[in-house]
């Protein structure tokens, strides 16, 4: 599948934990600032800004290895209907929570941990569900792809072999968080998306991390990337949204 230029995708996050709409820092659980304490209220309102796909995190479950909010996501699924695509982290570890977690209505599951852990576990996956369904989260720290990313001192793996694992298993989705730059609306790391682009010329590259204003959105799309997931920049207004949707839609 050769990589379609023209093509771009806003995703915004929600990301939950204790039931809320949080964002941490640098994937720091003691770094948080929470939004609000309405998941599906928060969808509907990106959805009316014109936003078509919705990155949602179930950070709680990152933390127990198993999905833990599963009635919020619903709810948010539920609330955004045929208006906006869903795709959902968090704790999915196994084959069976990824299979609910579609059943339920996302439009694409992503893997996080387990896949980074295990490659062949994400390329199962894909070969259940097919390559549209399945994204891979590549959390990036000091060069090391990490799992369990707010885990100081996690072991990774070295970022160019994370990358050639993952793609080996025909994940044509990739999603590329530079860790330290996660929350801190310090811009993406482009150095940190050209090396990964590179390795991956005919799969797809979602930026994240850092993300503050439209001009970062439309410097990860210069380089190739096919989206970009947009968190704190929203909520606190310094990534004016509109105008990066019509951007996005307009191939410009």
């Amino acid at each position: 599948m050769l990589r379609d230029l023209a093509s771009f995708d806003l995703l915004a996050a929600i990301d939950l934990r204790g039931g809320r709409v949080v964002r941490l820092r640098e994937g720091d659980f003691e770094r948080e600032t929470a939004y609000s304490d309405d998941p599906a209220a928060v969808a509907l309102s990106l959805v009316e800004r014109g936003v078509r796909w919705l990155h949602v995190v179930d950070l709680d479950g990152a933390r127990a290895g198993e999905p833990i909010h599963g009635p919020a996501i619903a709810s948010i699924i539920k609330a955004v209907g045929d208006s906006a695509a869903v795709e959902v982290a968090g704790g999915l570890r196994t084959a069976a929570s990824i299979a609910r977690t579609l059943d339920a209505g996302a439009a694409r599951a992503v893997l996080g941990s387990a896949a980074i852990a295990d490659p062949a576990f994400a390329a199962a996956a894909v070969g259940r569900h097919g390559p549209e369904r399945i994204a891979v989260a590549i959390d990036v720290r000091d060069g090391l792809a990490v799992g369990q990313a707010w885990r100081f001192g996690a072991p990774g793996t070295p970022i160019d072999q994370a990358v050639d694992d993952i793609a080996a298993g025909d994940v044509e989705w990739l999603e590329v968080t530079a860790i330290r730059r996660d929350g801190s609306l310090d811009g993406p790391d482009l150095e940190l998306l050209r090396a990964v682009l590179a390795r991956v010329p005919h799969g797809h590259v979602i930026a994240a991390g850092g993300i503050a204003t439209v001009e970062d959105m439309l410097a990860a799309w210069a380089l190739g990337c096919s989206g970009a997931i947009v968190g704190r920049g929203i909520y606190e207004g310094t990534f004016a949204l509109e105008q990066a949707v019509r951007a996005s839609r307009k191939g410009t």
